[in-house]
């Protein structure tokens, strides 16, 4: 017999040797992709780290500057056509049939509607009726804007209602 050196190997089981061939090709992939990763990777500026005079004054802006209108409650009031109220208020539901809602320019589903009349149309629209809310979820409409918008829609199904008008603005007397 020889005197051969024999060295014992970690490895003693198959379940070792899957292991270490596994780790064998994971860790290099892993650590390549972690520094091609950390490479490629811009540098991060957390939010607020930007101190120029216009980020400062971005952030210290009042929220209420972005898209906010101020409304003068004594102003005139501009009214707003049937068709824009429409398309602002109605057409998400009344376009589409949402929730049983007449589609715009379907006859037979605004029949028995019209059939009611322009009152009970309007009064319906005004303060809500089923699922539809008062003023379609738009309360600071003015009642003639809803009133023409019930117009639009109903005559575009047939009816045949004349666009409301607001009422004229009383003369005051000229003094003497």
């Amino acid at each position: 017999m020889s005197d051969a050196h024999h060295e014992e190997s970690a490895i003693k089981t198959p379940k070792q040797l899957i292991l270490a061939v596994t780790a064998g090709f994971l860790v290099p992939i892993v650590a390549i992709v972690l520094l091609v990763m950390f490479v490629t990777n811009d540098q991060q500026i957390g939010a607020g780290s930007d101190n120029s005079p216009a980020a400062i004054e971005k952030r210290i802006r009042p929220v209420a500057d972005d898209g906010f209108t101020l409304k003068e409650e004594n102003a005139p009031q501009a009214l707003r056509s049937g068709d824009e109220i429409y398309k602002m208020a109605c057409a998400m539901c009344h376009g589409t049939g949402v929730n049983g809602a007449p589609k715009l320019g379907d006859a037979a589903a605004w029949k028995e509607r019209v059939a009611q009349g322009y009152d009970t149309l309007v009064k319906h629209a005004i303060e809500g009726l089923r699922l539809m809310p008062a003023k379609g979820g738009h309360p600071d409409l003015d009642d003639i804007e809803v009133a023409r918008a019930v117009v639009v829609m109903a005559n575009n199904a047939g009816a045949s209602f004349t666009e409301p008008q607001p009422a004229a603005a009383p003369e005051e007397p000229a003094k003497q």
